[in-house]
């Protein structure tokens, strides 16, 4: 089952690297290209068609394996999530209008005031999460972190094991940078080009996907084909990075696989799961 928050759309299948038909041949694929790009979702919707899909599995004796790169939707999963309460438009313009104002240090030491467990958590020059953490206390008079630990909707403990996927940076770099160029060649630009016709809402997540943009602006005339797919390249690059981050910080209980070569993974992830090659068992196992 898929846990990627750009997967989920059929517009992208290429640019996305979406599981293709030869690996979905034989191998059900769920919340994979279900979505059109029209409808943003959010952790939430996911979580809810994601508990869905793993009970129906489940009842069936299905082993779940659950892959993806995002990791705020795995750690919905096993965790639950908040039911943070609606901010008004008034105090969200007036937060990121604060933002601007007031700098990064001194909007951050305002909030460790109010929320230090928010302010210690998030990352340098996260601007979107600390405006965010702002305006839930100020639009509901308390800590985002204070609502964060009303989780719900996670999976039981003990029902589900996590696996991080961790190759060698350098090897990893290199693979992206040559499957970007795969892309190109093999239909991301056509992709591209039938998203930009459709005038899509540019908040909408499907038009935030992680090397559109450069191909968006080779498209308009604003860089050449060359420029486009080192920009690309680096976008992939800076993506994984902080893909890291997530999984060091938040996931670091997981045991890793090292391995660069997808077999050699998939024999890692075996080991470290071995009741999954006998198909006993009901519980649910996640790679990230």
């Amino acid at each position: 089952m898929g846990a990627d928050a750009l997967q989920i759309y059929r517009d992208l299948p290429v640019l996305t690297a979406a599981p293709g038909p030869t690996e979905r041949k034989g191998v059900p694929h769920h919340l994979v290209g279900t979505v059109d790009g029209s409808i943003g979702w959010s952790v939430g919707r996911w979580l809810t068609a994601a508990n869905i899909r793993i009970a129906k599995l489940r009842e069936a004796g299905v082993d779940v394996i659950v892959v993806g790169g995002t990791g705020l939707y795995l750690e919905a999963l096993v965790k639950g999530i908040a039911e943070i309460p609606p901010v008004s438009s008034q105090v969200r313009a007036q937060a990121t209008e604060e933002f601007g104002q007031m700098g990064e240090a001194a909007f951050r030491a305002r909030l460790a005031g109010v929320d230090p467990a928010a302010a210690e958590r998030i990352l340098p020059g996260d601007r979107q999460r600390l405006v965010r953490a702002w305006e839930v206390f100020v639009g509901s008079g308390r800590p985002l972190s204070d609502w964060r630990t009303r989780r719900q909707g996670g999976l039981a403990p003990g029902s589900w094991r996590g696996v991080r996927l961790m190759p060698p940076r350098e090897a990893l770099y290199s693979r992206c940078d040559a499957r970007y160029v795969e892309m190109i060649q093999g239909g991301a630009i056509d992709e591209a080009l039938a998203l930009a016709a459709r005038q899509l809402e540019p908040s909408l997540p499907v038009c935030k996907a992680v090397g559109l943009r450069p191909v968006l602006s080779h498209l308009a005339g604003l860089m050449s084909l060359k420029e486009a797919i080192a920009a690309g390249q680096q976008e992939t690059r800076n993506y994984v990075k902080r893909q890291e981050v997530w999984l060091r910080g938040r996931m670091a209980s997981w045991p890793a696989v090292t391995d660069i070569d997808p077999d050699d993974q998939w024999r890692s992830f075996l080991a470290l799961n071995p009741d999954l090659t006998a198909s006993q068992g009901h519980g649910t196992s996640l790679r990230s």
